[in-house]
């Protein structure tokens, strides 16, 4: 098995704000994980557990150099989440999302 991330990823969270996405990353920061900051559309520009808030991934990359994104999104929105990561050019998207749809997983 091989090791993805370690202590040179730089870490996006999107669903940063909400509730799972709150308690995950206080326990990632914990535990010395490096997290840059989080996505939550329409939350850009505020800070959130001591760390920038950005409305997309994108925007993650251009300003603190994201590499690595993982995903605490609702079933629905997941699929949308991991292509936006992709999209930006993210090359690690952890996705712990239960219940995608599987119409979702085939795109």
């Amino acid at each position: 098995m091989s090791i993805l991330v370690d202590k040179n990823s730089k870490i996006v969270v999107q669903g940063f704000t909400g509730g799972e996405g709150t308690f995950h990353s206080e326990q990632m920061i914990s535990y010395g994980t490096n997290i840059v900051g989080g996505v939550t559309p329409g939350k850009g520009g505020q800070l959130h557990l001591d760390k920038p808030v950005f409305n997309t991934v994108y925007e993650a990359v251009l300003k603190v150099k994201a590499n690595t994104s993982i995903i605490f999104v609702p079933a629905g929105f997941a699929a949308d989440a991991i292509m936006e990561s992709a999209d930006a050019g993210i090359k690690i998207i952890i996705a712990i999302t239960e219940g995608i749809p599987v119409s979702d997983m085939t795109k």
